[in-house]
């Protein structure tokens, strides 16, 4: 942390039977949750201009969680024909001059909408470490928690009064080794409680929410009424925080149930179910979509940790990478089509790289001296490729950029200052991001 500024003025899952979420899942992640409003979901978009400002209003955060870390060299930096290659050809893409892995054709045809980072440079090499470093933006510092991306996004772009979560997680897979430990701790940090996600996946809905028919609504809520008076006059007498949580989790529950269809994918086109592809990571991203339309402001898309590929690299990527390739084709051409991209950031990143050698199980381990990232929209320039790694792919070539430099280009592509430091009474003072770092200009509008 860095004291030196002036703070400014002013369909698979997983094979676990715990891939849906219920009342337990949904409660865990909730205690770092938020609170939504009461306000009836149906009748907010049944009044047309009401939804349509909704739904536009403000920039926007899709991050596609590739956890466990794609190797570069089979995605946005092929090295053909070199001794750290692999076996998969370079494709040429409608940049001039530029490639990619021949496994991401679809992406090919869509390079003057992305922007790609070849020279990522970071220095945790752990999977908890660089989850929490890629997403958090620094390193950790006890016994402060920094709040998670998502959380930040919410908290500076989102709408509380929404009965729409603001911040949502796609993940049917209660499992993933780090990540399932990762996911187990404080995402909202000091953030506070109804900044957190609400996190779903599995069969993608959110079951068990429905007012049972035996309860008429005004019962309903007079209990909510009655509960809600209790628990805050303990909350103030006590200044309990967990009461304060708790209080949050209910208030999300309330406004989940007016919105739960959203979070029902057989509501969506047959054919857009098609085109993305059958994969829970696919399904998850259309639905991404479809959050973001109807009044999400960060939509977090993960599955388990799959490419942590230390085993079979090639064979294993050889699957995974084609699904990424259509995936992220639809996503940014959806959005692009649906005027909804230049208010969209879409962030496909993992943790880190892959070694540019193969251990003795055909395998690629962790690297995080030099590796890749993608973007798209959102306050990002299409058709740009930054920095480059050397001709084996080894070390930087030129402008390398840290986690730093990344969070700064992020923020400032969705209009969030970077330098402004966070209202904290009673601690120490921190910044959206820490240090120097400053945003790359290339990469944005």
């Amino acid at each position: 942390m860095s004291n030196h500024r002036t703070p400014p003025a002013g369909a698979q899952t997983c094979g676990s039977s715990e891939h849906t979420l219920h009342r337990r899942l949904f409660l865990q992640g909730s205690m770092a949750a938020g609170c939504a409003s009461v306000a009836s979901y149906a009748g907010l978009f049944s009044i047309p201009a009401l939804a349509e400002q909704t739904r536009r209003d403000g920039k926007k955060c899709i991050l596609l969680w590739l956890c466990g870390a794609p190797s570069q060299f089979e995605t946005w930096d092929p090295k053909p024909g070199t001794d750290t290659g692999g076996p998969f050809a370079a494709i040429d893409t409608n940049l001039p001059g530029v490639q990619v892995s021949q496994l991401m054709p679809r992406c090919a045809t869509i390079m003057d909408k992305l922007a790609v980072i070849r020279s990522m440079k970071t220095e945790p090499s752990e999977h908890f470490q660089g989850i929490d470093l890629m997403t958090r933006g620094e390193k950790p510092r006890p016994p402060f928690t920094r709040p998670i991306l998502g959380s930040v996004v919410a908290e500076q772009l989102g709408q509380l009064d929404s009965p729409v979560p603001q911040f949502v997680l796609l993940d049917p897979c209660p499992e993933g080794n780090e990540f399932k430990a990762f996911k187990a701790g404080n995402w909202a940090g000091w953030l506070g409680a109804e900044y957190g996600p609400v996190r779903a996946g599995g069969e993608y809905s959110i079951p068990d929410i429905l007012r049972p028919e035996t309860l008429s609504e005004t019962d309903h809520s007079d209990r909510e009424a009655l509960r809600r008076f209790f628990s805050r006059k303990y909350q103030n007498e006590q200044r309990s925080e967990a009461a304060a949580s708790y209080n949050a989790a209910f208030e999300r529950v309330k406004g989940l149930m007016s919105c739960a269809p959203l979070f029902d994918l057989d509501s969506l086109p047959e054919a857009d179910r098609r085109r993305y592809g059958p994969g829970a990571f696919a399904q998850h991203a259309l639905q991404a979509r479809h959050l973001i339309e109807n009044g999400s402001t960060f939509v977090m898309v993960a599955n388990g940790m799959p490419w942590d590929n230390h085993v079979f690299q090639h064979e294993m990527h050889q699957m995974l990478v084609p699904e990424l390739d259509n995936v992220l084709y639809q996503l940014v051409t959806d959005l692009d089509e649906r005027g909804l991209l230049d208010d969209t950031l879409v962030i496909a990143m993992g943790e880190f790289g892959r070694t540019p050698w193969l251990n003795e199980a055909r395998g690629r381990d962790h690297y995080p001296k030099a590796w890749s990232l993608a973007m798209a929209g959102g306050g990002i320039r299409g058709g740009v490729v930054h920095g480059a790694t050397d001709e084996l792919g080894i070390d930087m070539a030129e402008s390398p950029v840290d986690n730093h430099q990344l969070f700064a280009t992020i923020f400032t592509a969705l209009g969030i200052d970077p330098d402004e430091s966070y209202d904290l009474p009673d601690l120490p003072t921190f910044y959206r991001v820490e240090g120097d770092a400053t945003p790359i200009a290339s990469l944005l509008v």
